[in-house]
């Protein structure tokens, strides 16, 4: 399994992730670092199911306020529990989308091969901020503009992203660039 690293400018730190791929399965574990909006670590485990459907993201945030973990699961049928209670206003979302982490862009785009032909996708996500790991809904679309090339937006925020031919985010303006090729 190999590595990728990104440098994440949004939280002035770092972050590493060990995915892998296999028919329409991601399955990966990562650790990030960060400075904004406080110093933190990250550890986390991501699993989907067919299709790339987000089924659970585990997360362990440390900061100088204690440790927090979020045991984020997805039933396959659209309804989403955070540590066991029901997440009711995410119900409906097939992703998770873990704060200032750009593997989570990976699923919805390789879902719908966003990163090699033509389309426009709106998502509804789990959105986990970092580091308190509160869940939110989060509206989302993603544009394919080239091969390699998708923008991404939501409210009032936009940004062409760029991906390798495997789906993962290579360059993230304003939040993350790659440092490692995989």
């Amino acid at each position: 399994m190999s590595a990728i690293t990104w440098e994440v400018f949004a939280s002035r730190g770092f972050e590493t992730a060990w995915p892998e791929l296999g028919e329409g399965v991601l399955r990966a574990r990562g650790r990030a670092v960060g400075t904004v909006p406080e110093p933190y670590w990250i550890s986390y485990g991501l699993e989907t199911a067919g299709g790339f459907v987000t089924r659970r993201l585990s997360v362990t945030a440390e900061t100088g306020g204690g440790t927090r973990t979020l045991d984020l699961r997805h039933d396959g049928h659209g309804r989403w529990t955070a540590n066991g209670e029901p997440l009711p206003d995410v119900d409906g979302a097939l992703d998770c989308d873990l704060g200032l982490c750009p593997l989570t862009n990976t699923m919805p785009v390789l879902r719908h091969g966003l990163h090699q032909v033509p389309g426009r996708r709106e998502f509804l996500m789990a959105w986990v901020s970092v580091p308190d790991l509160a869940v939110r809904p989060s509206r989302q679309t993603y544009t394919h503009l080239e091969p390699g090339r998708v923008r991404y937006s939501s409210g009032d925020f936009r940004s062409d992203l760029e991906f390798d031919e495997e789906g993962y985010v290579v360059g993230y303006p304003r939040l993350a660039t790659r440092l490692t090729a995989r």
